[in-house]
């Protein structure tokens, strides 16, 4: 009898187990392993299966045929964005968590206005400007060798002191002014400035109201580098260039308080910090 009742106590422990262990909720990988750096400013890259349709906060994402994919995150990306994977039968969403940064803040007072804002006589011109810039951002080279190689990692177009950091804000008489998207490099003018990577050049405009002589090099994907404030160009729109070919000299064009390379990165409309994506620089002689 009693060896009967230990054997009903045993078979209802185990058949409470089963009932536990079905009912318990499952460990749901995330969709996709990424790599990179998960930051404001960050670039990251993934890879799904061909044919899958990616976004990110239900902004879609520009997929390689081989399944490989970049996102950039802002300067002021949110804490948490979604990622979602599709497929023909299938859907799969995972958080994807980004670490917030501090930016160097810097307030100005008793500036003159006429530097602040620009006056209305050069307003039609700066945007018949900026609107150029944006057709070049947006073009979409699909060359996957390019973004490749921007992925296996980027050369500092130029070297020397950095003076200026992504990020960065200043708050003129109070009113804040655009941060700056880009590293600047402050070195003399004439100093060569090559390519970081390989890519085509989407614009090359040898006087821009801000940003004086200006390059755009397209890396593909959605993934381009900005050179600004160039004294001269080497290239011209629709060449194709590779990793260390000269491209311009650095100069102090446009509104620029002197010689300095200011170097900016954009995934899409995202601007990126570029010195997330080249080694430290080299030691200054």
């Amino acid at each position: 009898m009693i060896i009967v009742l230990l054997h009903q106590i045993c078979a209802w422990r185990i058949f409470a187990l089963l009932i536990l262990c079905c009912s318990a909720p499952a460990v749901v990988a995330n969709c996709v392993e990424l790599s990179g750096h998960s930051r404001q400013g960050g670039l990251l890259w993934g890879h799904v299966a061909p044919n899958m349709r990616v976004t990110l906060d239900d902004n879609l994402i520009l997929v390689m045929p081989s399944g490989a994919f970049a996102l950039g995150l802002g300067r002021d990306a949110p804490k948490e964005q979604v990622l979602a994977i599709t497929s023909a039968d299938d859907r799969c969403t995972q958080t994807l968590t980004v670490v917030q940064r501090q930016y160097d803040i810097q307030r100005v007072e008793g500036v003159p206005q006429k530097t602040v804002t620009p006056p209305d006589d050069v307003l039609e011109r700066i945007a018949r400007e900026r609107a150029l810039v944006r057709k070049a951002k947006a073009q979409r080279i699909e060359r996957p060798e390019l973004l490749e190689a921007v992925q296996a990692g980027l050369s500092w177009p130029a070297t020397g002191r950095i003076s200026g950091v992504y990020g960065s804000q200043r708050f003129y008489n109070g009113t804040p002014g655009s941060p700056h998207y880009g590293v600047d490099v402050a070195v003399p003018t004439g100093h060569s400035v090559v390519a970081p990577g390989p890519g085509v050049i989407t614009l090359a405009q040898p006087d821009l109201f801000y940003s004086g002589g200006t390059i755009i090099l397209d890396h593909g994907y959605g993934l381009s580098s900005s050179f600004l404030h160039l004294s001269k160009l080497h290239v011209e729109v629709g060449q194709e260039v590779e990793r260390g070919d000269l491209i311009g000299k650095v100069g102090a064009t446009g509104r620029a308080t002197g010689p300095h390379l200011d170097w900016r990165m954009s995934w899409l409309n995202q601007r990126v910090d570029p010195q997330l994506l080249v080694p430290a620089m080299p030691p200054l002689d």
